[in-house]
């Protein structure tokens, strides 16, 4: 067991020192140890297969963790090339295009729904006419629908999400709107998988193919991708489990979200996902490539909050301070701004999370989930939540250090 969860601290030649030559560095350097010992130990007393850790600053990754198994059954550890799913984090790519959009003319983020997936105006709206819902609600969660995409799956054997639109198209005269659009916060996966649709119909390309023509090959992320996994990769991509009565159970391996790509389909290995990040904290150096795919403006944007999302305990830092932005999330309570998003389906938990100001952020990924999410704050406590909450320390010893 100790040899399973052994770091691999695969720490890149431009990392920091071993010897800090300052207080500050010595502060930061400090804290990430610290960090590097609970992630440890809580991914060990947890039963957690395999978790990987990256942390990002000033355009370098200054950290790369590795810990356990990417197949616990055939013994494969997890490392730099491991791919995770990262669920929801999707949706942060799916904002990025409908922005894009947006900065070339073809919408504006105040446009009904309607006018680009009209079939919607067959939902019952009790609080006035679905035509005034807007894209912007949509991307901050404020529109009113469901939380759950397709929630009449009740057998193992049923497709894993609904194949195509036409599914959740005959859904839609027997869907309602839950609350007042705009009045307040409502996480809504089916409020995703419409704006996917908003994409793929102005474009008319399929959203997988739009999103690697315009955001993953522009960043170089040549090892991501959306649902099933290419051959070539295949040796790659990590098993997924869950625990149940304190025992581990694998889970389907390498699902198909189906429709609901734009909900939660991406699949990529760390490095790619560091790129990422470089990009959306910004790159001074790198300014002219990243507003090749969005305008630095545009981002801002997007992490301006929109409404309050602090009875949401299952997003961003799961806090009531917690506001729902432009597809992120955003918490500027504390000393540090934080902005992220988390994901987590079929065993798999993953968190992007910014804190801007610093031009630093962190990547976590983990390929068992303890405990299903709950939106209460005892979503806090699971060892999955406990690691994540523990990088926000990591901030806030750089906020410290300027």
């Amino acid at each position: 067991m100790r040899r399973r969860f052994a770091a691999l601290f695969l720490v890149a030649a431009a990392c920091l020192v071993p010897s800090p030559a300052s207080a500050d560095e010595r502060a930061f350097a400090a804290a990430l140890e610290e960090f590097r010992r609970l992630h440890r130990a809580e991914t060990g007393r947890a039963g957690i297969a395999g978790s990987s850790f990256y942390f990002v600053r000033e355009g370098r990754t200054v950290a790369a963790d590795h810990l356990g198994e990417q197949d616990a059954q055939g013994h494969v550890p997890v490392d730099a090339r491991t791919i995770y799913h990262w669920a929801s984090i999707t949706k942060t790519m799916t904002g990025i295009a409908i922005m894009q959009l947006r900065d070339r003319g073809l919408l504006s983020l105040d446009d009904p729904i309607t006018r680009y997936v009209p079939e919607l105006a067959r939902i019952h709206n009790p609080f006035g006419n679905t035509e005034a819902i807007t894209l912007r609600q949509l991307m901050s969660h404020s529109a009113g629908f469901r939380s759950g995409t397709w929630p009449w799956r009740e057998a193992e054997w049923q497709p894993f999400e609904p194949a195509g639109w036409a599914q959740l198209e005959a859904m839609l005269p027997y869907t309602q709107v839950t609350f007042r659009p705009g009045s307040r916060f409502g996480y809504s996966n089916p409020g995703i998988v419409y704006l996917g649709q908003v994409i793929e119909r102005l474009t008319g390309e399929d959203y997988e193919v739009y999103v690697d023509k315009n955001i993953l090959r522009p960043l170089g992320m040549h090892d991501s991708y959306f649902d099933r996994t290419p051959p070539h990769l295949l040796r790659h991509r990590s098993h997924s489990y869950h625990v149940r009565d304190g025992r581990r159970e694998a889970a389907p391996f390498d699902v198909d979200t189906g429709v609901t790509v734009s909900n939660g389909g991406l699949n990529a290995p760390m490095p790619d996902m560091a790129r990422y990040l470089v990009f959306l904290i910004g790159d001074p150096a790198r300014q002219a490539e990243h507003e090749l795919v969005l305008r630095r403006a545009s981002i801002e944007e997007m992490w301006r909050p929109q409404i309050a999302a602090g009875e949401d305990f299952s997003q961003g830092r799961m806090a009531a301070t917690t506001q729902s932005g432009l597809s992120f999330f955003v918490d500027a309570a504390g000393p540090v701004r934080f902005v992220g998003h988390n994901g987590d389906q079929n065993g798999f938990r993953a968190y992007l999370s910014l804190c801007p100001d610093q031009r630093a952020g962190s990547l976590l990924a983990f390929n068992t989930e303890t405990r299903a999410v709950r939106n209460d704050p005892s979503n806090r406590e699971t060892a999955e939540s406990r690691i994540a909450l523990a990088t926000d320390r990591l901030c806030e010893a750089l906020a410290q250090a300027g």
